[in-house]
């Protein structure tokens, strides 16, 4: 009967009409950025195993980075759309000053690790000296980039809460497109470029964040848009600094938990041989291709409750949460049948080993499974959940999930227990997956109906 009351509280023709309006263009965003990754993987996977391998990994380094960055973000995300849908743009520029001074002082710490140490870096995930060799000369290009990311990443993140969507998804677009024709040309050495290989695929990355972080500028020159408050920039209010802290350390715990812990997976995969390292960056990329849909189904529940909550509509954010949570199910399946049905064109499409393409076939299967819990968990979670400030949950799931079972689990299989690496693989896969259950418990105690804003 709840259930019941809740349906009619959602005008169905408005809920999808935003939910299409939101997560169709932060979907075709997150493709976008996966395509990067897949078209290095494809294109280095042209030139050798080896080369496709060593950036894998080498990438691996911003994908920590992104961790510390999207929990920044996410937290500037959950109070935005919280405060948008109050309607206060001053406490907005306010938001947008903390997330661009946190991200500038992660940015800059990665940009130096990269130039001072980048074969210590790879070290972590590999002890293949041509592989090290070869993701080190990456780094030392592409580090440059990492200073520039997080700058962008607060205005996309700004341009989504405050509805410019469409804009934003323009920007990643035209980044990744010319992030893939670049790529294209100096890693293969077209139209008389120097063929630069891996430091091809880096040099494409920094001249494409360039490009993005100008854009974002200059779009967000507009009267409607949010733009960061210069004049107030080392002044910022304490209890707003107090709240933004609040929602933004149990993000960083969980960020940190979930980005070490794939890290973590990748590095023991690594371990395990160049074949078996192949096979999981190729399945890594069809993951990250696949997931794009729910990635966007899940910010735009955070947006759609928060902004629901925020103006101080607790009853509406509930129905909208309920709905997205069933929606998630409905994602996790099709993913799943997504997964199965291109698996056989994948396996053909990158030239592997024979032993790597029977590695892939395998790891396509168990990703087929681990897609379900993949889907459910990001949009309950990252999007239902923190939209109304519940952060905590993920941090104890990830911690219990991930780093009590999993990955121990695949530490001893790999090193110990010295099972297959397809075993290994679907070790890495049971977080997702065993923390469903818990996830519902958690969303029906509605923790996370609350109104952040003062």
């Amino acid at each position: 009967m709840k259930e019941t009351k809740q349906e009619l509280l959602i005008n169905k023709h408005d809920f999808y009409r935003n939910l299409a309006r939101l997560a169709f263009p932060i979907a075709l965003q997150s493709l976008m950025l996966a395509s990067v990754a897949a078209g290095d993987a494809l294109m280095l996977g042209k030139v050798a195993q080896d080369e496709m391998t060593a950036v894998s990994l080498a990438t691996q380094i911003q994908f920590v980075q992104n961790m510390f960055l999207g929990a920044i973000t996410a937290a500037g995300a959950i109070l935005g759309a919280q405060y948008w849908g109050k309607g206060d743009r001053h406490t907005l520029e306010d938001i947008f000053n903390m997330m661009l001074r946190f991200c500038g002082v992660v940015s800059i710490l990665f940009f130096l690790a990269c130039e001072l140490i980048p074969e210590l870096l790879m070290h972590i995930f590999t002890h293949d000296a041509p592989l090290i060799a070869l993701g080190s000369s990456y780094l030392r290009i592409a580090g440059w980039s990492y200073l520039l990311t997080g700058i962008s990443q607060c205005y996309l993140t700004m341009m989504k809460v405050s509805d410019h969507v469409k804009p934003c998804a323009l920007i990643s677009s035209c980044a990744v497109l010319l992030n893939l024709c670049l790529n294209a040309i100096f890693i293969f050495g077209l139209l008389g470029a120097p063929r630069m290989q891996t430091r091809g695929a880096a040099l494409a990355t920094t001249i494409s964040r360039i490009v993005e972080l100008a854009l974002c500028i200059a779009l967000s020159s507009g009267r409607t848009c949010i733009r960061p408050a210069f004049e107030r920039f080392i002044k910022l209010p304490g209890q707003l600094k107090s709240d933004f802290i609040r929602q933004c350390l149990p993000l960083m715990g969980g960020s940190l938990c979930w980005g070490i812990g794939f890290t973590s997976y990748t590095a023991i995969m690594g371990h395990l041989g160049s074949d078996a390292a192949a096979a999981n960056s190729v399945a890594a990329v069809v993951r990250d291709l696949i997931c794009c849909m729910c990635n966007g189904i899940g910010s735009a529940a955070g947006i759609m409750v928060g902004n629901a909550l925020g103006a101080g509509r607790l009853d509406l954010g509930k129905a909208y949460g309920t709905k997205l949570k069933n929606i998630s199910f409905v994602i996790g399946f099709v993913s799943t049948a997504l997964v199965l049905a291109v698996t056989p064109l994948i396996v053909k499409m990158v030239i592997l080993t024979e032993q790597a393409q029977s590695y892939l076939t395998g790891m396509m299967v168990i990703m087929s499974f681990y897609m379900i819990g993949r889907c459910v968990n990001t949009v309950t979670i990252n999007g239902v959940l923190d939209g109304g400030g519940d952060t905590l949950f993920d941090m104890y799931s990830l911690i219990v999930c991930m780093w009590i079972i999993a990955i121990p689990l695949a530490l001893a299989g790999a090193f110990v227990l010295h099972w297959s690496p397809l075993a290994v693989y679907a070790c890495t896969c049971l977080d997702e997956v065993g923390k469903i259950p818990w996830v519902m418990a958690r969303f029906k105690k509605y923790k996370w109906v609350q109104d952040l804003t003062r």
